[in-house]
C-alpha cells in the first residue's frame, strides 16, 4: 500500500529499471481500473481509445478534450492504489510549450507517468515533422523533470500505425527521443522479431514497451521477454474485448431473440463484491 503519490511515482520507475518484463493493462475507467488492481498488475495506464469509446467519440482525431481526458485520469487514480500513466496522445496541441504544460497538468491529478506521440491528429499530415516532434519530447521531459516526483515520461513515434512504415525513421526518432531524456521508447506497430530486436539495441539501455492486441502480432510474455523489451501494454484491447462482448450479446439479444450470452459470465455477486 502507498502512502503518497512521491511513492507510487518511485515504485513506478522502479519497475522499468528491475531485470525482466512487465504489463502495464489499460483500464479506460474506474471500475475497469479497480478490476486490473485486484488481478495484481503493479501498474496500469490509460487508454485514449478506451476513454473516446466510453464517450461515444472516436480516438486520434484530437475530439476528446484535455480536460476530458485529466478528469478521468483522476477519477482511475482516486479508484486504485496502483501506481498511474496516461496516454496523454500529442500533448493536446502542436508546440513544445503545450506539451510541458500538459505534463504538468497531468502530475497534478496524481500521475505518475504518461505518453507523449509524434502524431498530429491530423489525417492529411498524420506525423509532425522531425526536429518539431523531438523538441516537443524535449520540452515534456523538461516540465517532468521539474516536478517533486520522478514522473516517467514514455516518448511514441508513431509512424507505424499511421501508414507510414518506414522503420529506419521510426527509429531515428526514438533514439532522438532518448537522447532529450525520454526514460522509455515506445513504437506502437512492431509485428516481428526482427523490428522489435531493432528498437531494443537502437534505444539500449533505456526501456522500450511494446503494445500487445493491436495488430496480427502474436508474441508471448516470454517472447517478448528474450528480445529484451521491458513493458507491455494493451492499448485499448482490453475496451475492445469488453465492448465486442456486449456487442455480440445485444446482437444475440436482438437478432436471435435468446440469451446463451448469459451462460458462464461473471456473476453479478463476483462484480458487486470486487467492489464492497
Amino acid at each position: 500500500m502507498y502512502t503518497s503519490h512521491a511513492d507510487k511515482a518511485a515504485a513506478f520507475k522502479a519497475l522499468h529499471e528491475r531485470p525482466g518484463i512487465f504489463v502495464v493493462p489499460n483500464p479506460w475507467d474506474a471500475g475497469s481500473a479497480k478490476m486490473l488492481e485486484s488481478l495484481g498488475f503493479e501498474a496500469i495506464a490509460t487508454t485514449s481509445a478506451g476513454l473516446a469509446f466510453s464517450l461515444a467519440k472516436p480516438d486520434g482525431l484530437s475530439i476528446v478534450s484535455r480536460e476530458e481526458t485529466l478528469t478521468n485520469v483522476q477519477v482511475i487514480v482516486q479508484a486504485t492504489n496502483l501506481p498511474v500513466s496516461a496516454d496523454l496522445e500529442n500533448g493536446f496541441g502542436d508546440d513544445p510549450e503545450t506539451c510541458a504544460e500538459t505534463i504538468l497538468l497531468a502530475a497534478k491529478r496524481g500521475l505518475c507517468g504518461g505518453s507523449i506521440e509524434d502524431a498530429t491528429s491530423r489525417p492529411d499530415d498524420p506525423i509532425y515533422p522531425f526536429d518539431l516532434s523531438v523538441r516537443r519530447v524535449q520540452a515534456a521531459v523538461k516540465a517532468a523533470r521539474s516536478l517533486p516526483i520522478p514522473f516517467t515520461l514514455t516518448a511514441r513515434a508513431e509512424n507505424l500505425i499511421h501508414d507510414r512504415p518506414d522503420l529506419a525513421d521510426t527509429i531515428r526518432r526514438l533514439q532522438a527521443y532518448a537522447e532529450v531524456g525520454a526514460d522509455v521508447l515506445f513504437a506502437p506497430g512492431l509485428t516481428t522479431e526482427e523490428e522489435v530486436t531493432a528498437v531494443v539495441r537502437a534505444v539500449s539501455p533505456k526501456p522500450v514497451n511494446v503494445v500487445m492486441g493491436l495488430n496480427k502480432a502474436s508474441f508471448s510474455l516470454k517472447d517478448l521477454a528474450s528480445l529484451g523489451v521491458r513493458r507491455v501494454s494493451l492499448g485499448s484491447s482490453l475496451a475492445r474485448a469488453a465492448y465486442g462482448s456486449f456487442m455480440q450479446a445485444a446482437q444475440e439479444i436482438h437478432e436471435q431473440g435468446t440469451f446463451k450470452f448469459a451462460e458462464g459470465i461473471v456473476s453479478y455477486k463476483t462484480i458487486n463484491d470486487l467492489f464492497r
